[in-house]
């Protein structure tokens, strides 16, 4: 066992290291700024800094080579140490967070939900406000990376049926894996850039610029403003339009579009799928927006499209209570909270392609009922789809409700009422960040729910980031017995 754990615990330590990094550089943020949680942060870089040597040189190996099992136990294990690490700045902060507090705040944060405990957040210290927008920054990049390398290794996830698929990264050597690591971290960066020039162009504040940058790129939605985005201007809200929807389409096909500019991008079936609901649900909204002249005809676009794309990318802001909207809008948002982005994006939720594979296996059972002799072949951008795959967004779909079901009852069994257990499942779950209702709306925050309920639903917005199979094969008795 202690051979098993040596080079899964190695990893988390170096982890562990450039956490400490982080919080040393907030730390300097803070002196700058003459902000009073700077010894806040050198506490926690201290405690982070001393943890982090103790993995690394008490388990350090030469050359080790990771198995899937490993790889299961990596991936759960280093976000769960990444969001404890994560919680010391807030638990020592002057706000005196509890501990499941401070742990529900990072959670949500590394995991890039968005759901919060904290009120009067533009009355937070700036070093605090920057925290938490790091750590959803280094969430959304280090979901791009589990998703196109270690979860197809796995055979969890969707960008097996894209152009990472799990039989080809035995052949790929070493070179090309830290290339394509490299192309998605400048990627990433670039459009983090990009982002913050916007926001600050369009009338933003630098720090706001870089705060809400860093939401968006990683589909957080952490805000420094209790008004999230509704306190900016209509330009601003187009301005996070666009990154939302670049920050949740498959990354391997930015890289490839920003290299060598074509249509291929638009031609991709996840892609289409992806444009056609944000267009057809846009359109809806504010046609039922306009008919209850809740605003004018153009601002009822924005705002339909603003809101739709935030919770369809489960990045979170809101510019509006979209809970005041009308039972439609109400009963959309929460049809669409479980759709999420594309496979291989920063974004959570189900992903659009596990609803195409749905539907294609659908289509093909009928006909089957109709030519019970007939061979039909599902093909998905226009390759066949192995048996496995569909088998897999099965599994997924069925073990993502069975898993809502069960959070659901456990929070009306503390006493939360049906809206409020029902959308704070799915919230977390899906990694969207607000549910609907007073409680956990938008308008609202998780801060009255029971200590038991925060614990839970810190659990779930792991399991949701992990896509459900990663986590929860660690319980299996099988995986220990090897």
């Amino acid at each position: 066992m202690v051979r098993f754990l040596r080079p899964v615990l190695f990893v988390c330590g170096i982890l562990t290291l450039l956490m400490a990094g982080l919080m040393l550089a907030v730390a300097c943020f803070a002196w700058l700024r003459q902000d009073p949680e700077m010894e806040v942060f050198l506490i926690s870089f201290g405690i982070t800094l001393g943890c982090g040597l103790v993995l690394v040189l008490g388990c350090h190996d030469r050359g080790f080579h990771l198995v899937a099992r490993q790889l299961y136990l990596l991936t759960s294990l280093s976000w769960v140490l990444m969001s404890l690490f994560g919680a010391l700045p807030l638990f020592f902060s002057h706000f005196q967070l509890s501990a499941e507090d401070a742990v529900f705040e990072a959670v949500s944060g590394i995991t890039t939900t968005g759901s919060t405990i904290l009120s009067g957040i533009e009355h937070v210290a700036p070093s605090l406000l920057l925290w938490r927008s790091l750590l959803q920054w280094l969430g959304g990049l280090g979901v791009i990376g589990m998703a196109v390398s270690i979860l197809p290794f796995l055979r969890v996830g969707g960008m097996r049926l894209f152009h990472t698929e799990s039989s080809d990264w035995s052949e790929k050597s070493i070179p090309r894996v830290q290339s394509l690591a490299r192309l998605l971290v400048l990627t990433y960066l670039t459009l983090s850039v990009c982002c913050v020039l916007s926001y600050w162009l369009a009338g933003m504040t630098l720090f706001d610029a870089v705060n809400h940058a860093m939401a968006t790129v990683s589909t957080g939605g952490f805000a420094t403003d209790d008004r999230s985005m509704g306190r900016f201007s209509l330009g601003v809200l187009w301005v996070s339009i666009l990154f939302m929807i670049l920050s949740a389409l498959p990354f391997t096909l930015l890289i490839g579009f920003f290299r060598r500019p074509s249509m291929d991008l638009f031609r991709n079936q996840q892609v289409l799928g992806f444009f056609a609901i944000i267009v057809v649900v846009s359109l809806l909204l504010t046609a039922d927006l306009i008919d209850l002249q809740v605003f004018a005809p153009f601002e009822a676009f924005t705002q339909a499209s603003f809101n739709l794309v935030s919770v369809i990318t489960t990045t979170g802001f809101a510019s509006a209570d979209y809970t005041q909207w009308g039972t439609f809008s109400i009963a959309l948002f929460f049809v669409v909270m479980f759709i999420g982005g594309c496979s291989g994006s920063t974004s959570g939720g189900m992903k659009v392609f596990r609803f195409q594979l749905s539907y294609l296996f659908l289509r093909s059972q009928i006909r089957k009922l109709i030519h019970p002799s007939g061979v039909f072949v599902t093909q998905y951008n226009g390759r066949p789809v192995q048996d496995d795959i569909v088998l897999s967004a099965v599994a997924f779909s069925f073990l993502f409700f069975v898993t809502l079901a069960v959070i659901t009852l456990l929070l009306a069994l503390m006493g939360l009422e049906l809206m409020t257990s029902l959308t704070a499942a799915a919230t977390a779950l899906t990694n969207v960040g607000p549910g609907l209702g007073e409680i956990v709306g938008p308008a609202g925050n998780f801060a009255s729910l029971p200590v038991a309920a925060k614990w839970l639903l810190s659990f779930a917005m792991l399991m949701g980031r992990l896509e459900l199979l990663t986590l929860m094969v660690l319980f299996t008795p099988m995986f220990w017995r090897g």
